[in-house]
């Protein structure tokens, strides 16, 4: 038995994953805001209680919002900050007396999506995660690619391309820089690009969702910030195009929802990569929300060896 585990800002989900690739058990948890001793503790209490279920030893994947640095062997690049600077592989292996795999949280959804969701047959998977943050995960024949430094796929660093001179020198990041794609094509990057146009629409119940359904009640200003977010997503794949020329690109997280990407992506694309055509498919994701924890799980292969052995 496989159990993956998604360890995201707002939520915390297990699975139980048996040798034929079906989910048996789940289980969703609150996150602990900001605290990383107490997520550390909520994921093994979450873990041994999955196991539990499983009644036999499991191996345990784990996806996070982040990368393990191989240098320190410390998280990095994490947009939930309070893992940063925390050795949590090595926390966790001693918490659960076993050794453990971790993997950016959109590595493990690049993963799923490429072995058996919507990528499934294709030699090159670029999965991508438009979300609370954003990422992205290589996959090439099956294989997933973490990089030299940890940080393959991390797109959502870059800086926007063919940027117009209005959405210069774009917003600050909580990296350290400007402009960073995350700030613009996040769900949260969304709003804040909004209201920057349209301040007077500030609201708490506002979010990335409720401006898709106004845009398409035909409100002004929110098919103006769709509009903008469709430019900027379509440069955006252009340059991974342009880059990595995947069979395949899988879109996640809640933007991912939105079924006119889907239909404007395509078109919106063409005019940025460097061919004659243009005929790499924009694709949602099979498993859903649920790809990430089903990759964390397939960070083992199905028939380990015991990793208390």
């Amino acid at each position: 038995m496989r159990m993956g585990v998604d360890l995201g800002g707002t939520k915390i989900e297990a699975i139980l994953m048996d040798r034929h690739d079906q989910v048996v058990q789940r289980k969703r948890v609150l996150t602990p805001k900001g605290n990383y001793h107490a997520t550390m503790d909520k994921v093994r209490q979450l873990a041994l209680e999955i196991e539990a279920m499983a009644g036999e030893s499991c191996t345990i994947g784990i996806g996070i919002p982040g990368a393990i640095s191989p240098v320190t062997g410390k998280v990095k690049n994490a947009n939930s900050t309070c893992l940063i600077g925390h050795r949590l592989k090595e926390d966790l292996e001693n918490l659960l007396a076993r050794a453990i795999k971790v993997e950016n949280d959109a590595n493990c959804f690049a993963l799923s999506e490429a072995l058996d969701g919507s990528g499934q047959g294709a030699s090159g998977v670029f999965g991508i995660i438009l979300g609370t943050g954003m990422g992205g995960g290589l996959v090439i024949k099956g294989q997933l690619v973490s990089g030299q430094n940890a940080i393959a796929g991390e797109w959502g660093h870059n800086p926007l391309p063919w940027p117009e001179r209005e959405e210069l020198p774009g917003p600050p990041c909580y990296c350290g820089k400007r402009g960073c794609l995350e700030t613009l094509l996040s769900g949260p990057g969304m709003v804040q690009d909004h209201l920057r146009h349209a301040p007077s629409e500030a609201s708490a119940t506002l979010t990335a969702e409720t401006l898709w359904q106004a845009a398409a009640q035909g409100e002004p200003h929110a098919k103006e910030s769709v509009q903008r977010y469709q430019s900027r997503l379509a440069r955006s794949l252009a340059s991974v195009v342009n880059l990595l020329d995947p069979d395949v690109i899988v879109l996640g997280g809640g933007l991912s929802n939105q079924k006119e990407l889907y239909q404007n992506l395509p078109g919106l694309i063409r005019p940025f990569v460097f061919s004659d055509r243009v005929t790499t498919q924009i694709l949602p994701p099979q498993h859903g929300d649920s790809s990430g924890v089903r990759g964390a799980a397939r960070l083992w292969p199905a028939e380990p060896v015991d990793p208390q052995g």
